[in-house]
């Protein structure tokens, strides 16, 4: 019992320290990666001052990228997706613009289960 109430102090601590800026922001980040937010990606060289690349869609950076390759996995129907490898270098660089704007609860924070994700697809052959 000790140790549960301890567990329940301590996450309520944690949670006190949340802004109203960082749950807004993670309520948005949740919602790009679920494809949910229109996004404007834009590859930019530093040295041409030239625009190199442009993805605009229901895109999702993915957070696991190296330093020097980015992923983009975009949804284009209801269940099909593109995805796109790029490369970084000294000159080139990016940035992510939302192109709409979403709202976002300061209050609450959002859990998405998937069950699909927890039980795969099975093929028979």
């Amino acid at each position: 019992m000790k140790k549960l109430l301890i567990l329940a102090f301590s996450l309520l601590l944690a949670a006190c320290g949340q802004t109203d800026s960082r749950v807004a922001s993670q309520s948005l980040a949740t919602a790009a990666d679920n494809f949910e937010l229109n996004r404007r990606i834009v590859f930019y060289n530093g040295i041409t001052a030239d625009y190199i690349l442009t993805i605009e869609g229901l895109c999702s950076k993915d957070d696991t990228s190296e330093s020097r390759k980015l992923s983009i996995t975009c949804k284009t129907g209801p269940n099909t997706f593109k995805r796109h490898l790029l490369g970084l270098s000294d000159n080139v660089t990016y940035f992510v613009e939302q192109l709409d704007a979403a709202p976002a609860n300061v209050y609450r924070y959002r859990v998405v289960f998937k069950p699909s994700t927890i039980l795969p697809d099975v093929e028979m052959k």
